[in-house]
């Protein structure tokens, strides 16, 4: 049986094993999933102890830059992002691959939302930067947006776009966010669980929107969600995103593909375990 696993600190209650050993079904493969606990304290020590004999991991925070300097090569995307999400051991060879973008991309193309015109991406976090990066890769004008709090990370994140890809992005506060978008997509933690009545932006603004993308998936339908269909916008919360990164990260470790089909059993096997 080939081992796989999850490393992050804390995990507490993840979907990916159900995911994972879903996806394993799929193609028959037989295999198992864990979620290993390392702790950022002695990380180099406790990662290697934990995943020996793993034939691959994903990674989570806060893992998913200071894996980095133990791994010995890096994708395209990984590199360009500085983050990883998933490694492959090829007889001891550990290459770091970033899966997530994959996963955000076909989760819009699951939705029918194309990624074009202007694009708003709300937050300047991890997942934030992946999904400005993909915008401006993708052809879209982009604005972000962020809390005052936060205007330096964005400012960061701006000047790394402008240096790696040669693009401009506007920075915007929240407050500021005015004229409608083509899509408007949440990278903040903002509506989720238990914190269900939130929303990153006001109705009239959502509702604006011509597409709404959401990372957050618990719950399934935030505000931010239910306002895009109250007004019959395409929208997406954040599960096909995370069962897609997933799917992704088995294609690199098995050669094997999936499809739109194969993806939607998973997924709503994954909805009805989150409604529990």
């Amino acid at each position: 049986m080939l081992n796989f696993g999850l490393i992050g600190f804390p995990l507490g209650h993840s979907m990916s094993p159900l995911i994972h050993k879903e996806l394993f079904r799929i193609n028959r493969i037989d295999a198992d999933y864990t979620l290993c606990e390392v702790n950022p304290k002695n990380f180099g020590e406790e990662l290697k102890k934990k995943t020996e004999g793993f034939r691959g991991y994903n990674v989570t925070i806060p893992h998913k830059i200071n894996i980095i300097p133990y791994l010995d090569k890096l994708s395209d995307r990984a590199e360009l992002f500085g983050a990883v999400n998933t490694v492959d051991n090829r007889d001891g060879i550990l290459t770091g691959h970033n899966t997530d973008c994959f996963g955000f991309l076909k989760a819009l193309e699951m939705a029918e939302i194309d990624l074009e015109g202007n694009v708003l991406v709300c937050g300047s976090g991890g997942v934030s930067r992946m999904f400005a990066f993909e915008s401006v890769l993708a052809g879209a004008s982009l604005t972000i947006a962020v809390r005052d709090d936060d205007i330096e990370a964005g400012k960061m994140i701006v000047a790394e776009i402008k240096e790696k890809l040669n693009r401009d992005a506007r920075l915007i506060t929240l407050d500021e966010v005015k004229e409608p978008y083509d899509v408007l997509i949440n990278g903040t933690p903002v509506g989720m669980y238990p914190n269900v009545d939130a929303c990153v932006l006001p109705k009239e603004k959502v509702q604006g929107c011509k597409a709404v993308f959401d990372a957050v998936y618990n719950p399934m339908e935030t505000q931010l969600i239910r306002f895009a269909k109250e007004k019959g916008i395409k929208c997406s919360n954040g599960l096909p995103m995370l069962v897609w990164q997933a799917a992704v990260a088995q294609e690199i470790w098995f050669g094997v593909k999936f499809s739109m089909d194969d993806v939607k059993s998973v997924l709503a096997i994954t909805e009805k375990e989150l409604m529990k």
